[in-house]
Order: structure tokens, then sequence, then C-alpha cells
């Protein structure tokens, strides 16, 4: 791991770092915030999953989040939301490729080479973090914005020994049945539907229900809550 660039935040410390990821087969970049509390401690860990075209910098750069973050003495750990670089697959569309990642593991092809950020996410950064921050993770949480509280939701469902609680900002919960989704899901992982429930979080939640409470906040004057966010119909199935 390679410290890019660090900044004194609220008593804490922002930073950013890369890393060869074994994973996506390229080198990934994430955002790290340790709140004042880490000097001293581990800490509980909040992980922000962004959304289409954003990284690490929306949430770190925008959000406010690390006033919160120092109060109540959380690590905000941001991923990038795609692998990136020349060797990388890529579209023109905003929707797809890099920035686009929809945070599953792709196997069709030219995608399937790096395109695995649910693994990378809950296995290879997951381990990193643990080996090289002041985290507790025993005490973990995650949350996102958009195609990033699609995966918070989703992880949190397959993974809820990891991820303790879990909410989202405006998510896509059902992008088997939305314009995003099933453009991201046919090109990463086919025209089968079949393949898609594993990573589709009205899908899961049916067979995976969560014990944590999931708080989902969506804007009613959000532009994209009736095409392709539809929150109604992951509330009708839990």
């Amino acid at each position: 791991m390679e410290t890019e660039s660090t900044w004194a935040s609220h008593g804490g410390v922002l930073s950013v770092h890369t890393h060869d990821s074994a994973v996506c087969d390229c080198s990934m970049r994430f955002g790290v915030y340790a709140p004042p509390q880490a000097k001293v401690r581990k800490v509980p860990v909040l992980w922000y999953l962004s959304g289409l075209t954003c990284s690490w910098a929306n949430v770190m750069e925008k959000s406010g989040i690390q006033a919160a973050a120092a109060q109540h003495g959380i690590m905000i750990v941001a991923p990038d939301t795609s692998p990136r670089g020349d060797a990388v697959a890529d579209d023109e569309a905003y929707d797809l490729g890099q920035g686009a990642g929809f945070y599953l593991t792709a196997t069709q092809a030219p995608w399937s080479s790096h395109y695995k950020m649910d693994q990378y996410i809950t296995n290879e950064l997951q381990a990193l973090i643990g080996k090289e921050f002041q985290a507790n993770m025993a005490s973990q949480g995650i949350t996102g914005h958009s195609m990033g509280g699609h995966g918070a939701i989703t992880l949190h469902l397959k993974h809820p020994e990891l991820y303790k609680s879990v909410s989202a900002f405006s998510p896509i919960t059902s992008p088997s049945m939305v314009p995003w989704g099933e453009k991201a899901m046919t090109a990463y992982l086919g025209s089968d539907k079949s393949a898609w429930q594993q990573y589709d979080a009205s899908e899961l939640v049916k067979k995976q229900a969560s014990s944590a409470n999931i708080l989902i906040d969506t804007g009613t004057g959000d532009q994209f809550l009736e095409e392709q966010l539809k929150p109604e119909l992951f509330e009708a199935v839990c």
C-alpha cells in the first residue's frame, strides 16, 4: 500500500492510498478518514460506497462526513466505484464501465478480467484495512448512495457477519427492474436474469432477511425516483 496524500481534518486524518489489487488485477485507490479516537484505540468502521461516475473523493470532499465521524469516533472507508486504468475495459456511457462497477463480479467478457468489486470490498480491501489502520473489524457498518446504495444493501444482506448496520441514500434497490440495472447486469452477467438475483436487493431480502434496521432515505424530488430507484418495490418485499 502506498499513501498518496494526507490532510488533517476535525482532529483526525483523511488519507488516500493506492495498492495493487490481486482481485481486480489493477491498481486501486481508496480513501480513509481516521477520527481522533483512532490515535489511542481501534474504532468502528463505516464503509461508504459511492454512485455512478464517482470515486472515493465524492463523499470525502463534498459531504462533511468527517465532522460526524470525528464526533462519534467512527472510521470512514471509501473504496473506488470500479477498477480503472488503460488495461481495464470501459464504455463511452457514464453508466457502464469505469466508474460504474455495480459492486458485483462480472462473468462476461471483456468485464470479467477486472470487474470484481464485491470480492474486492468484502475480502481484499477488508483485510488491508484491518492490517494497516486502527480499525475495529468486529464493528462494521456499510452505507452508500445510488449505485453505492445498491452495493451497500446487497453486501450487507450477503455478509451480515461483516456489516452489522446498513443504510443508503437514494439506492437502486431493484436493479433487475430498472434501466440502469438492466443495462449493467446484461453487460456484466449476461442475459440470463436468474444470474442477476444474487445482486438484486429486492430478490436477496426474500431469502436472506436482515436482522438490522435497514434505513433508506430518498428525496421525493429526486429526478431518478420513479424510473430508476423505485424504493417502494423493496419496501413491499420487506
